[in-house]
């Protein structure tokens, strides 16, 4: 993301105000046709009107009839050109001055739909006001069936256009300010909130490590609102992963210092057991030599690979079969359990179970969780340990301890480095390489049961494909 100031016409704001214009004019469009047609038709009906005041003042004449001359101010103040009047007897020519050549229609204005009344209008359009029409209205005197009126069409015409001119002047007056005020209530509700959110994404995208950079909430109570919390909540948990990698680096490259040192010490120690071993001694001292021995090869190797790889990560796990059981006692000498004289150590393992995975890192797995049990258990309770047969291509070991539990406040980070650990100084590595481990083997590592009758952990590891 980069910050970039947008024009005017590329702005949100503005697209919205003119697609607001747009829109208006186009439902302004949809009112202006039957306006229009209503309109042409209040002004026929306002010149059948006038026709029909001037045949009453022609039946209040005497009978010599009207003169030529009122006649003809009759009919322009009517602004028609001849009325016919219809009876059952015969169609009669009332009023007239000099009549058209050619007439249009004639228009029924009696009970006009408005598709014809539409149709009309926009024929009058067509024609340009050229010609005259001839219209049909219901007389108002008993005696006759109809008022027919000959006109001429310029003033209509002219009338129509005046009305169409005041309609889209309106209509863009109307459209402009409602776009303005929609534009403004924009630009306040969305715009701004959003321009903040995005400059403070640019600024954190440059320095997301800057405390000042986390987005501040506005209070919001709508979408805005919302979304600032979670940008806010997003860059805090983006901050503490960032802080968490600087320290793991951090850790990395001191213990890759100290592993120097250290895989040069446990060398010295490892040349010292070897040459206990090989001088004469009893049965009890030979194993107890034999497991130190065993424990600082493991240790240099750990220390090897450490260096070799730079960080904390594993190699790929070096499978092969091998009985579950004597791991297990192996671990469990690792970690004496034999000196722990309140520990009841109990081993449900089926006779003659294997394993198929890594041996050192199942090692590392099973005395990681059997040092946390004992430390959890506070060094007196009941430390089981169980494995069920293959099933599903996976196979199931399971670590139960009768401590007090895990609190729930820890359950969620329970294996993320530093962070999974209730112990009072510990590192919270040993459940996090734990998992880990299980799941470089395509496996897992589960917190199954937790609460105050004690804990249990299930390792789950895939079986060897036939």
């Amino acid at each position: 993301m980069h910050g970039k100031s947008l024009s005017f016409f590329r702005s949100l704001s503005s697209q919205l105000l003119l697609l607001t214009i747009l829109f208006v004019m186009i439902v302004e469009v949809f009112v202006y046709v039957p306006s229009l047609a209503q309109f042409r038709k209040n002004y026929l009906d306002q010149r059948l009107a006038a026709a029909q005041i001037a045949i009453l003042s022609l039946e209040e004449a005497d009978d010599e009839g009207l003169s030529h001359m009122l006649e003809q101010e009759l009919l322009e103040v009517a602004e028609i050109q001849a009325v016919i009047v219809v009876s059952e007897e015969a169609r009669e020519l009332a009023l007239s001055s000099t009549l058209p050549e050619s007439v249009s229609g004639p228009y029924d204005m009696r009970d006009p739909g408005l598709v014809e009344l539409t149709k009309d209008a926009f024929m009058t359009l067509k024609r340009k006001g050229e010609g005259s029409i001839q219209i049909q209205g219901e007389p108002i005197n008993p005696r006759y069936q109809s008022i027919q009126v000959v006109l001429s069409e310029q003033p209509l015409y002219m009338a129509m256009v005046d009305f169409s001119k005041s309609i889209f002047l309106s209509s863009l007056i109307i459209s402009f300010f409602t776009g303005v005020l929609i534009y403004v209530s924009i630009l306040f509700l969305t715009v701004r909130p959003t321009k903040r959110i995005t400059t403070n994404l640019t600024a954190f995208e440059r320095r997301p490590e800057a405390k000042g950079n986390i987005l501040k909430g506005s209070g919001r109570k709508n979408e805005i609102g919302l979304l600032e919390d979670q940008i806010s909540h997003m860059q805090n948990e983006i901050q503490g992963a960032l802080r968490q990698k600087n320290h793991l680096a951090n850790l990395g490259l001191a213990v890759s210092k100290i592993n120097h040192d250290l895989r040069n010490i446990l060398s010295t120690a490892q040349l010292s057991v070897d040459f206990l071993a090989r001088k004469k001694s009893s049965l009890p001292e030979q194993k107890t030599l034999d497991r130190l021995y065993r424990a600082v090869d493991r240790a240099v190797k750990l220390c090897e690979r450490t260096l070799k790889y730079g960080r904390a990560e594993e190699p790929a796990p070096n499978k092969k079969n091998f009985a579950l059981v004597d791991l297990l006692m192996d671990a469990c000498h690792g970690l004496h359990m034999d000196s722990y004289e309140n520990i009841d150590l109990k081993m449900e393992i089926p006779e003659g179970y294997t394993v198929y995975a890594d041996k050192e890192q199942v090692y590392r797995i099973l005395t990681n969780l059997c040092r946390n049990a004992v430390e959890a258990m506070d060094q007196k309770g009941t430390l089981t340990i169980s494995a069920e047969p293959a099933k599903g291509g996976q196979q199931k070991i399971r670590v139960a301890d009768t401590g007090p539990g895990i609190p729930d406040s820890f359950r969620e980070t329970l294996f993320v480095p530093f962070v999974g650990t209730s112990k009072l100084g510990g590192s919270g590595l040993g459940l996090a390489i734990a998992h880990g481990l299980a799941q470089a083997h395509g496996g897992d590592l589960v917190l199954e049961k937790s609460n105050s009758s004690g804990t249990v952990f299930c390792i789950s590891l895939p079986t060897q494909k036939g």
